[in-house]
């Protein structure tokens, strides 16, 4: 089974081919999605300058992490839940998009991000937290979600190859 065929399993499914077809409801989706970026981002980057200790230095890093958490949890599910109906809704072309695929990459390194970093400087005291280990989870984070942010835009100026294209550069059998 391709990709395209599992595209096209996927944004079949009812639900997707309902938000896709919408005039509103895609739109919608679209704008909480980029909202919730913007939110989520914005909070993201504040953590990341107060462990590089760029900001706010006089808050603790542990404090600022708590009281941002619930936010950052809240955004991030309201926007990969809006990410996914829209991926899914147009998953046969996105699964052929390589900016959306280097997403996808990006987003699960976020993920590898989380679980490294978590329990080493997200979840500890401040006086516990390595400075040296906090200076390379913001890093790395602002990497990951400068990448993820920056390949979502993409994918909407990715052009596929024409199927002229397509069979030039095929090698002759």
């Amino acid at each position: 089974m391709t990709l395209a065929a599992i595209g096209r399993a996927i944004q079949d499914v009812s639900v997707f081919t309902a938000v896709r077809e919408s005039v509103y409801v895609y739109p919608i989706i679209l704008s909480t999605h980029l909202a919730c970026i913007a939110v989520f981002g914005g909070l993201i980057l504040v953590t990341n300058l107060r462990l590089l200790g760029w900001m706010l230095t006089d808050v603790p890093v542990d404090a600022l992490i708590q009281s941002l958490r619930p936010w950052k949890q809240a955004g991030f599910i309201v926007m990969v839940t809006c990410g996914a109906l829209l991926g899914a809704s147009k998953a046969e072309e996105y699964l052929a998009n390589p900016f959306f695929l280097t997403k996808l990459t990006l987003l699960a390194g976020v993920a590898l991000h989380g679980l490294y970093f978590g329990g080493k400087v997200y979840r500890r005291e401040e006086r516990l937290i390595s400075p040296s280990m906090a200076r390379a989870a913001a890093v790395l984070s602002l990497m990951l979600w400068i990448g993820v942010v920056s390949m979502g835009r993409w994918i909407a100026y990715y052009d596929p190859p024409s199927p002229v294209e397509q069979q030039f550069s095929q090698p002759a059998p």
